[in-house]
Parts: C-alpha cells; structure tokens; sequence
C-alpha cells in the first residue's frame, strides 16, 4: 500500500470518528456571522477540538472530495469567496505545488485543496 493510500485512509478514518463523535456531543459553537478565527489550542473551553476558518479562493469554486486525492470522489462543491470551517489539515495529493488539504467541518466532511482555500487567522491543526 502506498504512503498516499495510506495517508487517504487513515484522514477518512479521522474523518468518521469525528464525525461520531459530533453526534454524541454537543454541537461546535461558531458564528459565521462574527468572522470567528481558529485557536491554537487543543480543544475549546467546552473541551471541542477548534474550528478553524477558511475563504474559498479558487474562481471557479472549488470541488470538494471523499478523501485528500486528485482523484477521489468529488461530494460536492464551495463557491468562490465562500466562508467554510476547517477541522483539520493533512498532506495528500500535491495540486499546484501544494500537497495539503483540509477536512471541512460543515455536515459533509468534505476534502478541500488547500492551495485554493486561505486561512482566516490560525492555519488549522494537523489531522
């Protein structure tokens, strides 16, 4: 198995525990309408891991997908300058000279490239 398969796998892996574990815990309190930014702390004052912040900056939106790869099924998509919440980042498959990508927090736990989405205060957190 390659490094890559094995870094997809072990980011959907994350991916589904985080999301069982949003389900049994109370929901993440953020209000887009402030223009919150990201901590750099492990968890929250209620004990959450942080929600981190990002603005889509690809012009023809960007395409979301079910794992950190080129490749892998696109979800759905973000439109240019859209807001969205990042949970995390890992390395993946390198687009435009960037190998990162960040796991979307918004009910779909989605795969964004982070070459087109910039950080809104505190890059995200490792996966």
């Amino acid at each position: 198995m390659s490094a890559r398969t094995r870094t997809a796998r072990l980011g959907i892996a994350v991916a589904a525990v985080a999301a069982l574990v949003a389900t049994a815990s109370p929901a993440l309190a953020a209000d887009s309408t402030t223009g919150a930014t990201g901590t750099t702390g492990a968890t929250d004052a209620n004990n959450h891991p942080p929600v981190y912040w990002g603005r889509v900056t690809a012009k023809s939106g960007l395409l979301l997908r079910d794992a950190p790869t080129r490749g892998s099924r696109v979800i759905r998509t973000e439109p240019y300058n859209a807001k969205v919440p990042i949970f995390c980042k890992t390395g993946g498959d390198d687009v435009g000279g960037n190998h990162l990508w960040y796991l979307l927090t918004d009910g779909t736990w989605a795969w964004g490239s982070a070459k087109y989405i910039a950080n809104i205060g505190a890059a995200p957190r490792w996966c």
